[in-house]
């Protein structure tokens, strides 16, 4: 199967947090020998048996998008200039598809790359994530996604259970929604823990933003500030942001950092987003790894996180506190992590069987199979 997949996310090198799990997908499809894969992304080292789909000229244009941030953010910015990257990437979005036509299915990750479909019958798979939900909201959108659908074989298939009756509903009838969530890569599931039950260490690891952060600082600082427990913060300042003298923050970690030095040793992950997230990879990974998750109560985590079970869903400084207390007792956190873990092998599995989930649409889109 030829199969041509979009991403505007893709991770600069081996150190690049940015679109890691694109890389991660790329590399598992093109370990099927099935596939043979061609990729339109940022720049970046490909992995084996995948091709390079860009032009140099569009290679640089989506680097400078990255560095931007990404669409959303420069749309967030509300600069002048930024209103014209969304038109420019479905500009060049449709130049790759109608250049690429030798190919059995499109790969298209998130919902609006859509929008420029040729009408060439092409089949075409679609990842959805959460901040895509957003996108429905738009004036005219489902109306022109629409449009766009009804021209060839589509599957829609979002990263988590939550998003898929609001899709039903806005493209059932065009399309089946299909959720395929993505994978986990095998070195999280391989590691031990080994917590400091006497002092606390808990982790927050997320783009620094208002919306990413929530209340995590209002609601951590009579909790941390004695220093008797650690809350240790990683990942890149998206907007400026003070941080806490009270909180250990590192900037952007590695994947390999946070696996090797920092997971075994904490009590759990923390995520108190108010963002539109579909099912948070650092989430998941951290689960893989026998964390448990102390969270916002939102679609996004209750659909991974159950509370009393894999973790907390707190709404309140409150129900916070309370499980941060509870989940620092040594065999009610191992229990949760237990938990967690089981649950993360039974229904995320590895990247390897995330590209066979995916696989098994593309048969299905191509008339191979039915689904």
């Amino acid at each position: 199967m030829r199969v041509l997949m979009t991403s505007t996310s893709y991770p600069a090198d081996a150190a690049d947090w940015r679109g890691i799990f694109i890389r991660h997908l790329a590399a598992a499809l093109g370990r099927t020998q099935s596939v043979e894969l061609r990729l339109w992304a940022p720049p970046g080292e490909l992995p084996a048996d995948v091709d390079a789909a860009m032009l140099p000229a569009e290679g640089a244009w989506l680097a400078h998008l990255m560095d931007a941030g990404g669409i959303s953010h420069m749309l967030r910015n509300k600069r002048p200039a930024n209103l014209f990257a969304p038109l420019t990437l479905l500009r060049k979005l449709r130049a790759v598809f109608r250049r690429e036509d030798a190919v059995d299915v499109y790969h298209i990750n998130w919902l609006q790359c859509a929008l420029p479909l040729p009408n060439n019958r092409v089949p075409a798979l679609i990842s959805v994530l959460g901040n895509d939900m957003k996108l429905l909201r738009l004036p005219l959108m489902r109306l022109l996604l629409r449009r766009v659908l009804r021209h060839r074989k589509v599957a829609i298939c979002p990263n988590a259970d939550w998003m898929q009756a609001p899709l039903a509903e806005a493209f059932g009838d065009l399309a089946p929604v299909i959720p395929i969530a993505f994978g986990v890569d095998p070195i999280w599931y391989a590691i031990k823990r080994s917590p400091n039950w006497d002092k606390p260490i808990w982790l927050a690891v997320t783009r620094l933003s208002a919306e990413k952060l929530g209340p995590i600082f209002e609601w951590s600082e009579p909790l941390f500030r004695d220093g008797n427990r650690q809350l240790h913060l990683f990942g890149p300042m998206q907007e400026t942001t003070g941080v806490p003298a009270w909180i250990h923050y590192h900037g952007a970690a590695s994947p390999a950092d946070l696996a090797t030095e920092w997971f075994p040793k904490a009590c759990g992950l923390i995520t108190l987003s108010r963002h539109a997230e579909g099912r948070p990879q650092v989430m998941l990974e951290a689960m893989a790894a026998g964390l448990p998750i102390v969270a916002s109560r939102m679609p996004a985590h209750a659909a991974s996180v159950f509370d009393g079970k894999t973790g907390a869903l707190c709404d309140s400084p409150q129900t916070y506190a309370n499980a941060l207390q509870a989940l620092e007792e040594a065999a009610t956190n191992l229990r949760f992590g237990v938990a967690a873990r089981c649950w993360a092998k039974e229904h995320i599995g590895t990247w390897g069987e995330c590209a066979r989930r995916y696989v098994d649409v593309y048969r299905y889109l191509i008339g191979n199979d039915t689904h």
